[in-house]
């Protein structure tokens, strides 16, 4: 069974993106191993503290190297992706030993897909940006990417309710996704 990692963008308990991945973990339920990644505690990317690398880092690098896949849940700041999301993908794009340019790091390859959720432009301008990132670091993104719009009533509640169409839009992701694995 393949190991899919989910990252989310976002570190708020009731997180949109979280509940998200969460609806996609349950459509996965029984054709992938899934598990979240833990990364709050990374730290900032700070070549001061870069080899040897924090134990957050080094335990963050771990699960994406025994992962399969990953796949983004991401909100949209500012027209791109959260910093905490660049942080993550900066740490996994640095050498893993200083001077060291020839060994893969774990992101390199690594299949990757994208889901946002957030408002009108259903985080277009994140999942293009971060489409951009990654290609550079070296991940294979899968296409097409996933925006979805937050429901009105969420913004108030932050209960997210997934309409009939999205449902089958992140089923129709997740089997094209898994396909790819």
């Amino acid at each position: 069974m393949k190991k899919i990692l989910f990252v989310v963008g976002s570190t708020r308990r009731q997180s949109f993106n979280r509940q998200v991945a969460d609806y996609v973990c349950e459509l996965l339920q029984s054709r992938a191993e899934v598990s979240c990644l833990d990364y709050a505690d990374v730290p900032f990317v700070n070549q001061d503290i870069e080899f040897p690398a924090p134990e957050s880092v080094i335990r963050v690098r771990e699960a994406v190297k025994a992962a399969d896949a990953l796949w983004v849940f991401t909100p949209e700041y500012n027209y791109s992706y959260p910093g905490l999301v660049k942080n993550l993908f900066d740490w996994l794009s640095r050498p893993l030993t200083a001077g060291d340019y020839e060994t893969p790091t774990p992101i390199r390859e690594k299949r990757v897909a994208l889901t946002g959720i957030g408002g009108a432009g259903k985080t277009s301008k994140c999942r293009e940006k971060l489409a951009e990132l990654l290609t550079f670091i070296g991940a294979e993104v899968a296409e097409p990417s996933l925006g979805l719009r937050v429901d009105m009533a969420a913004w108030g509640t932050n209960q997210l309710t997934l309409d009939e169409e999205q449902k089958a839009q992140l089923a129709e992701q997740a089997d094209s996704f898994l396909g790819l694995l």
